[in-house]
């Protein structure tokens, strides 16, 4: 994954359901107090979704890259 990916998001939350559309912005820092074993990815993403404009920060594992 990188920057400029279109993916499809695999784990629903409130107001975002699964399998909705969203472009990679930016691979983020992990705070230290997320590190995880294996280490993951923590990535923003802009949303697609109904005109919508937020722009969460998903991990790689709930993240599909749509080929």
């Amino acid at each position: 994954m990188r920057a400029g990916d279109l993916v499809r998001i695999k784990r629903a939350s409130i107001g975002i359901p699964e399998g909705t559309l969203a472009l990679i912005e930016a691979k983020l820092k992990v705070p230290s107090d997320m590190r995880m074993k294996p280490p993951e990815a923590l990535w923003r993403v802009q949303l697609l979704y109904a005109g919508k404009t937020r722009r969460p920060r998903y991990l790689s594992r709930d993240l599909e890259v749509v080929t």
